[in-house]
Order: structure tokens, then sequence, then C-alpha cells
């Protein structure tokens, strides 16, 4: 009995922090609409700040043009 009453606490904690219990997004479709275009946004602004980081987004001096990199 004590193991069932776990599992049932623990599957309701996990279904509220899904989203399942509570909406995770507004009903409004206009507002729906702009709170997914700022979660996009910032999911697609990963990749540059990983770029930015680890130093991805310099000129590579492999390639066949010339580029300067330096500051001008």
């Amino acid at each position: 009995m004590r193991k069932a009453v776990w599992m049932l606490s623990a599957a309701a904690m996990l279904a509220s922090c899904t989203g399942c219990l509570i909406p995770m997004y507004s009903g409004d479709p206009i507002r729906r609409a702009q709170q997914l275009i700022y979660t996009s946004e910032d999911l697609r602004a990963i990749t540059d700040e990983w770029e930015r980081i680890w130093f991805l987004d310099q000129p590579s001096h492999l390639t066949p043009w010339r580029t300067h990199g330096g500051i001008l």
C-alpha cells in the first residue's frame, strides 16, 4: 500500500512539472503565438552563444580567401 502511494505521488509530481495540469502557454491565440516566437528565438540563439563561447565565429585561416580577422 505504501509503495502505491509513493508511486501515485511521484506520478502527480511528474505530471504537474511537464505542463499536463497547468498549461505552459496562454489560451489566447495571439498571445500564445507571441510566446512561441519568443521561445523559438531563445532556442535559436543558443547555437550563436555556443559558437561565441568556443570562438567558432572567428574567421578560419584555412579558407582560400584572405580574411583579416583583427581589429580594424
